[in-house]
């Protein structure tokens, strides 16, 4: 008699409407309803047509019988069901690294919810490696998959517990209060990663666009002005500085990242560099600004700096006071729905405008120019934002 059982190489995972079943072998991708995806578990090699029937036909209506036995026949036919004896050894086709190496293939090519499948079985064949339940959590998180993330990161962290960045994701996933920046720790493990490939990360697969859209915002405060004192806080490798070196007579850099800024030195574009974490940064030149007043800046630059920040107060109001007359701060930000600010599932920060415009009011300046600008892409969608400048002008363009 017929026993139906889903094929070894077939993965299955739960969808808020039944299942998705993917077969490694043959690489097509089966979406299954609810019905579906109870006779799948049902078809586990023990049991003949004839019992599963008789176990889903409470929930279906009396003339349905008959389209049960033709889905298994459909089924069949397309491998994602075989008929065996006893409970399949399951996917024994592919080993744990094997399906790895396929999802990343499968990412590679733009499926994410088929490379989830093949990372979920590999973390679950080799448990104890900590990098599987990295990349299961990260492709969750982009499948919209959140509390799969939240529960791959939360295993990850029982191998790998003093990862600095999953710990501050996991905030978010969690749905916890936010602190109000990124620790440093988390950002000097993130660019110690990153670092070697930012620039062409950015540019050539985010078609990252902000280091552009600051200087039209920077060119209408400042029009034709190449000799501007500008300070660039978080420079990075020095995109921005590429754009701001033809406006600046000094250029000075400062990043947390020894990492970034040993990038940003090989431009030769800065006057100076430090690398030095921004809010101590700014203290301790707001300390000695009065006994010093060449340390003044005509503009300071923050290009996608603020992202990991919550509370911009702890920015903006130092900053402002380096300021020299008619000076200005030039920023980009993620956009917020929500009022004020938020950490969202990437682990950066998200600010609504209304927020930045009070934040610029407690810190004595103006809204110069905003835009809500096209950043970059992520995961296939398109991040929007806001280009700001503030000033410490008597004047408003907003």
């Amino acid at each position: 008699m017929l026993k139906p059982r889903l094929k070894s190489t077939v993965l299955v995972s739960p969808l808020a409407d039944g299942y998705v079943a993917y077969d490694t072998e043959t690489d097509r991708l089966h979406r299954l309803n609810a019905t579906a995806s109870l006779i799948v578990e049902l078809c586990d090699g023990t049991r003949e047509i004839e019992q599963i029937e008789s176990l889903v036909r409470a929930l279906l209506p009396k003339d349905e019988t008959a389209a049960l036995r033709a889905w298994v026949s459909e089924a069949l036919e397309n491998d994602l069901l075989v008929s065996g004896h006893g409970k399949p050894t399951k996917h024994e086709s592919l080993s744990a690294d094997q399906l790895a190496k396929l999802a990343d293939r499968l990412r590679e090519r733009g499926k994410i919810q088929t490379a989830y499948l093949c990372q979920k079985q590999a973390a679950e064949l080799k448990p104890e490696c900590a990098s599987k339940w990295a990349d299961l959590g990260e492709l969750a998180h982009i499948a919209g998959q959140r509390e799969a993330a939240r529960n791959s990161y939360e295993h990850y962290l029982t191998i790998e517990p003093d990862d600095a960045e999953v710990q501050h994701i996991l905030v978010a996933l969690r749905d916890e209060a936010p602190p109000s920046r990124m620790p440093d720790k988390c950002i000097q493990q993130l660019y110690e990663r990153f670092s070697s490939f930012y620039d062409s990360n950015l540019i050539e697969e985010l078609e990252y666009v902000v280091p552009e859209k600051l200087s039209e915002a920077i060119e209408l405060v400042f029009p034709g002005r190449t000799d501007l004192k500008i300070l660039d806080l978080g420079c990075g490798t020095g995109l921005s500085g590429e754009r701001l070196r033809e406006r600046a007579g000094v250029l000075d850099g400062i990043d947390l990242s020894s990492e970034m800024i040993s990038m940003a030195r090989k431009r030769n574009l800065y006057d100076s560099l430090e690398v030095a974490e921004i809010t101590s940064w700014l203290k301790g030149a707001e300390a000695i600004i009065e006994s010093e007043a060449g340390k003044r800046y005509d503009l300071i630059v923050a290009c996608d700096t603020l992202i990991y920040f919550g509370d911009l107060s702890q920015v903006i109001q130092p900053a402002s006071q380096l300021l020299k007359r008619g000076g200005a701060i030039a920023f980009s930000v993620e956009r917020c729905e929500q009022p004020g600010y938020e950490l969202t599932d990437s682990g950066r920060y998200a600010h609504h405008f209304e927020y930045i415009k009070q934040v610029a009011r407690s810190a004595g300046l103006t809204v110069d120019v905003h835009h809500e600008e096209f950043l970059r892409m992520e995961y296939g969608e398109e991040v929007m934002g806001h280009i700001v400048v503030l000033s410490n002008r008597d004047r408003s363009l907003a």
